[in-house]
């Protein structure tokens, strides 16, 4: 511990065991904590643990393991959605008379799949000063080393569970450019990758990556089918994953190629409609294909 601390803010001080620093001012702080490796937490975090007045936290007896390890003393309480309605207005109230609150989840960054949207939503329409304070999240740590595309992703979170929501809801997904994201419990893996394989065919290319930053971070990669065909044959299925699916990946239509689509579509649709079809189909601007699809009736 002393070794650890060796190098951090002045503000830092240890009295006996316990982790102590200068008071916050008001606010509501959005603290980061570790996906698995409690050594990922980071200085301006313990900084600001040790320092507020309160740490609501998604459940108190997950978060008590990474305050003690760190020997950081203060007052939690319990936020999380099934006390939200009561335990919410009280936090917002504490911070409007000069309290400095520490949000925590049980693992990763606040309010991505996880209670406190509404919370901060409220804080912000009080004019109450909110405050990020970043370190891990599990969707960045599987998108950068997924080796997919990583300037354009889409974080989806969990997958339904009932079969026809669940296609439904992927189907709404199976155009999207970005590189998409999905969180997903062992026990529902397979039924979820079967459903991806349904919609978004068997050769997307799709990473899954299990138990990030823990003793048994694996990353797998391959076609959609390949790793259902890999997870298949595991007997008991273990961790926590992230499922990521490439976008899809746009090839350029020639001029030729639009123009047959065109006609396609004119021998089925009106004017406007055949346009509106190949422009969705291209992404070609519509009105150029509205005057291309004038010009093909005029030559008829």
């Amino acid at each position: 511990m002393n070794g650890f601390m060796t190098n951090t803010p002045s503000s830092f001080m240890i009295k006996g065991n316990v982790l102590q620093s200068n008071p916050l001012p008001a606010g509501l702080y959005l603290v980061s904590t570790p996906i698995g490796n409690l050594g990922d937490i980071t200085i301006r975090a313990l900084e600001t643990l040790a320092g507020c007045t309160v740490i609501a936290c998604e459940d108190t007896r997950s978060s008590g393991v990474l305050l003690s390890r760190y020997g950081i003393d203060r007052p939690k309480i319990s936020y999380n959605e099934h006390n939200a309605d009561k335990r919410g207005p009280d936090i917002l109230r504490q911070i409007a008379g000069g309290a400095a609150i520490a949000l925590i989840s049980d693992a990763g960054t606040p309010l991505v799949n996880d209670p406190g949207f509404r919370l901060v939503a409220e804080a912000v329409e009080q004019d109450l000063t909110v405050i990020p304070i970043p370190g891990a999240s599990a969707p960045l740590s599987a998108l950068v080393a997924s080796g997919l595309k990583s300037e354009d992703f889409r974080f989806c979170g969990f997958i339904p569970n009932k079969a026809g929501a669940r296609l439904k809801w992927l189907d709404k997904l199976v155009d999207a450019p970005s590189t998409l994201i999905f969180f997903e419990a062992p026990t529902r893996l397979i039924t979820s990758l079967k459903s991806m394989l349904e919609v978004f065919g068997p050769d997307r290319p799709t990473v899954v990556a299990r138990e990030l930053t823990k003793m048994y971070e694996t990353f797998e990669r391959g076609t959609m089918n390949e790793l259902l065909e890999l997870f298949e044959t595991q007997e008991r299925l273990r961790g926590e994953f992230v499922i990521l699916v490439e976008g899809v990946v746009e090839t350029p239509v020639s001029e030729l190629d639009t123009i047959e689509m065109l006609k396609d579509a004119l021998t089925r649709l009106k004017t406007k409609d055949a346009a509106a079809e190949v422009a969705k189909q291209t992404g070609l601007p519509r009105q150029d294909l509205y005057r291309q699809a004038l010009d093909l009736k005029k030559d008829g």
